[in-house]
């Protein structure tokens, strides 16, 4: 068994594992044949009826859970891994760039050499609701620490966030959303979506940082497999205009800035992937 221990808000895979049919009655073609009875000939056919698909949670359902049991790794073997993201078309997310990597870590396009399965529109894994699909191709930001990732089937009834056209001012509050684990060492995804507040602190040429609004926690910051959840502004808790993802930051709950990767800087380049 491999196992890999990264300790950082924004590192994304950081536990490891190895590892024929009756066509209806026939009447007879003359009198006195042999035909079924005609109470038999006329009866209707059997009703079949499909139950309804439940809906997705109405909270947050652009958001998205990335997981992969199958990463390879040095050696030989596979390790396990997870990440969080946003749904910003019907069928592509946005997520952090270092969620798809070769054996070396550095980040890669194309087809993910692992299964990456994305589940979108639940608020915990045991929603009835929601989607899960996975991961065919992956384009790279040229610009910072950020991903579009195309889904294998379309989600037409969530409405996906939208791009922030500017970058936001010094003070803004964002919200921010993720499945990461609940610790900086003991590694693994949440079972729920965690949430939190931040504000933001500083702008840099592609990234941000945000402070946390209140007492930090592992329930309302980001740790190890938050990257690429969603740092964004909404006023109904179900659309909203995405600002900035989870790269890294410090030890989970620790005080200190968040490094988040700026949306504006790359939403025409988003535009042109997802078009």
């Amino acid at each position: 068994m491999a196992v890999a221990v990264l300790a950082g808000a924004g590192l994304a895979f950081a536990h490891a594992a190895t590892g024929a049919t009756a066509a209806g009655p026939i009447l007879a073609a003359a009198a006195g044949g042999t035909g079924l009875p005609d109470t038999a000939a006329a009866a209707p056919p059997p009703v079949t009826t499909t139950p309804a698909r439940p809906a997705p949670n109405p909270v947050l359902p652009f958001n998205a859970k990335l997981t992969s049991d199958d990463i390879p790794v040095p050696g030989g073997g596979v390790r396990s891994g997870a990440c969080s993201g946003a749904l910003v078309a019907p069928q592509w997310i946005v997520t952090a760039g270092h969620c798809f990597h070769d054996l070396k870590d550095a980040r890669i396009g194309g087809r993910p050499p692992y299964t990456m399965t994305v589940t979108v529109g639940r608020l915990k894994d045991t929603d009835p609701g929601g989607y899960t699909t996975e991961v065919v191709d992956v384009r790279q930001s040229p610009v910072n620490d950020l991903a579009v990732a195309k889904l294998g089937t379309p989600i037409d009834d969530i409405v996906p966030v939208a791009l922030a056209p500017t970058r936001p001012s010094i003070g803004k509050q964002l919200q921010f959303a993720g499945w990461g684990s609940h610790s900086a060492t003991v590694l693994g995804p949440s079972d729920h979506l965690k949430r939190g507040r931040f504000t933001v602190s500083g702008i840099n040429q592609s990234t941000l940082e945000a402070q946390p609004v209140g007492r930090r926690t592992v329930e309302n910051g980001p740790c190890p497999e938050d990257s690429g959840g969603p740092f964004f502004v909404s006023d109904d808790d179900r659309t909203g205009t995405l600002v900035a993802i989870v790269n890294t930051g410090p030890p989970c709950p620790q005080p200190g800035p968040e490094t988040i990767a700026r949306v504006d800087v790359v939403a025409n380049w988003i535009r042109e992937q997802i078009g």
